[in-house]
């Protein structure tokens, strides 16, 4: 007990020198709470975003491979050079989602379709054909133009509250599907409505679009549900007819669409997005693709370019926060270190008095200590309120001076961003994001952050009270007293 009494007396006689420590304490209290929270809140952020880009995967063909195979099957041919990806068949796509890697894989699909009992929004705009002329011989077969477009599993606009359903459930199994409110209501579409659709799936031969094989394919599909449509009629510079308007599609199951596909035709877009466990399974799962027959001439890798956009400069205000933090801290011992071992020498008969009363070396340390520890705990109580008050604005200027560096450094040429790949030369090296960087971000003080302040509040005590403690427990009684005399 004396010995904590004796602790609080001494910092109280001493209030210049403990103002002085004190002060040089509460300023690096308050240099770490703020590095911390921006450090444990900008940890979170990047590793949300990193699980949800980095750990996506995509398929993609590279251009530049494909165009290389092109004119190696064209070499001596005097007709049109055709470039495009081999197909990968629907039943590829499900054995690349059996995979001790992923935790996830979505399927998707598409094609264009037409129907003879109802009528699409626009018609008098015409459709689209899908392909171009067909030479079959001496007979030419004009391109059918399409009206709607059947979509399997693509439902991320109700995942973003751009669609809802208005009626009904969204289509769960074979030969179900929902529409647009507007096109229910051209129609007079209910639920429970049975509608028929007719597409084309063709298969080409050769490198040119000569002997084109064309088969009719047929769905027959009930009306589960209708759904509001918020999204754009037509997107943004695109062609306005029917088959572009978006009130015409028709949302149904990924293996409804892909029903009727026959390996080596096309007409039936797919399309598989897989979801590693950890980002770096990517390449370990790029590797087993590969091994399952995964054509060459494509890509496997993930979203890198978005992912640096948008979390770029958030990784660069966690490596300034971080880098300022551990700047404090070494320059804050240092000082902290010499002004303690200048009021040892100031203590040196106080501590020669203790020692010949019979007070243990251990007993002389704890106080020393105690003193320190006290100190640090009130700075600690100020610091955390000043500190969590400052993160904030702080935060807010590092980062806008994060995002201008970003947006100059991506403007200057040859530094695009691109498509990461495993195994291959990106096709998309040059692509720029669209992705925009994260503006603003919400500090918060968290238990964690709390306990990590703490422990480096105690090791800074117990690291000022170890050189004190280092220099006086060097000397006996009588020599500090001798030297004293």
């Amino acid at each position: 007990m004396y010995i904590i009494q004796n602790a609080f007396y001494n910092i109280l006689r001493n209030k210049g020198r403990n103002i002085l420590l004190g002060t040089i304490i509460f300023i690096i209290i308050i240099s770490t709470v703020v590095a911390l929270m921006i450090n444990n809140t900008t940890g979170s952020i990047i590793d949300d975003y990193r699980s949800r880009f980095a750990s996506e995967v995509f398929i993609t063909p590279n251009m530049e491979r494909m165009r290389e195979r092109a004119m190696a099957e064209a070499a001596g041919s005097t007709g049109r050079v055709r470039i495009s990806p081999p197909v990968i068949p629907p039943e590829q796509y499900i054995e690349f989602g059996n995979s001790e890697y992923l935790y996830d894989a979505v399927f998707k699909a598409s094609t264009a379709v037409n129907s003879g009992n109802i009528t699409a929004i626009d018609a008098e705009l015409g459709g689209q054909a899908m392909r171009g002329t067909i030479f079959s011989g001496n007979e030419v077969s004009m391109p059918t133009s399409f009206y709607f477009s059947l979509h399997g599993n693509k439902f991320e606009d109700f995942r973003e509250g751009l669609r809802d359903l208005a009626e009904g459930r969204m289509p769960e199994n074979l030969n179900e599907c929902i529409v647009s409110s507007d096109l229910a209501e051209l129609n007079g579409i209910s639920i429970g409505d049975k509608l028929s659709f007719t597409s084309e799936i063709f298969l080409r031969g050769g490198s040119s679009f000569a002997d084109t094989q064309t088969l009719e394919t047929h769905y027959e599909l009930e009306v589960v549900g209708i759904y509001y449509d918020a999204t754009d009629e037509y997107m943004q510079g695109g062609r306005h007819n029917a088959f572009t308007n978006r009130r015409n599609e028709i949302l149904t199951t990924y293996e409804t669409v892909v029903a009727p596909f026959l390996p080596g035709y096309s007409g039936i877009t797919i399309s598989a997005t897989y979801y590693v466990k950890d980002p770096d399974l990517v390449p370990l799962f790029a590797k087993e693709l590969y091994e399952k027959g995964l054509d060459s001439i494509f890509d496997v890798g993930t979203d890198e370019a978005s992912y640096n956009r948008i979390v770029g400069p958030v990784e660069g205000l966690r490596s300034v926060s971080i880098t300022f933090m551990i700047i404090v801290l070494i320059f804050g011992a240092l000082i902290i270190a010499l002004l303690s071992s200048m009021a040892i020498r100031e203590r040196k008969y106080e501590i020669g008095v203790l020692r010949a009363m019979g007070m243990k070396k251990h007993k002389v340390a704890l106080g020393l200590w105690l003193e320190m520890l006290i100190i640090t705990s009130l700075c600690l109580a100020l610091g955390l309120g000043v500190g969590t008050l400052a993160a904030q604005p702080v935060t807010n200027y590092l980062l806008a001076q994060q995002i201008q560096a970003a947006e100059a450094a991506s403007q200057m040429p040859g530094l695009g961003g691109g498509a990461m790949t495993i195994g291959s030369i990106a096709s998309t090296g040059t692509a720029v994001s669209n992705a925009k960087p994260l503006s603003e971000i919400n500090i918060m003080l968290d238990l964690k952050t709390i306990l990590q302040i703490v422990a480096i509040t105690l090791l800074l005590a117990t690291f000022a009270a170890f050189v004190a403690i280092s220099r006086i427990t060097k000397y006996e009684p009588i020599k500090i007293l001798a030297e004293r005399n």
